[in-house]
């Protein structure tokens, strides 16, 4: 029998590394529909680029894709907090604090 994709990313990283995110599959559709039309915004960003569009307008562009990617990590790190955070504090695994606030930093150098 074949492994599946995560048993060979888990054979391949630490067990720590092999959690998964239990995601409604309503906000999994979202969070796709989002990065979907941000892939849009980076290849019209490209193009505009190569077209030699006005660096203002090419900014303009970015600044909209960028927050675009930040309203994504917004929704990963709500259901990160109100799902995987509580349910391991609720295991009693405290570590998970100090992994969120080097979430949190990594969010914050943006």
């Amino acid at each position: 029998m074949e492994n599946t994709v995560k048993e060979v990313a888990c054979d391949a990283e630490e067990a720590a590394s092999c959690r998964q995110s239990h995601h409604p599959e309503r906000v999994k559709k979202d969070l796709t529909t989002r990065l979907n039309r941000i892939e849009g915004q980076i290849r019209g960003i490209k193009g505009m680029i190569e077209k030699d569009v006005y660096c203002d307008d090419v900014i303009t562009q970015l600044s909209a894709t960028q927050s675009a990617l930040n309203s994504v990590a917004k929704i990963l790190l709500e259901g990160h907090l109100k799902g995987c955070v509580v349910d391991r504090l609720a295991e009693g695994d405290d570590t998970v604090l100090d992994e969120l606030v080097v979430t949190i930093q990594r969010l914050m150098k943006k």
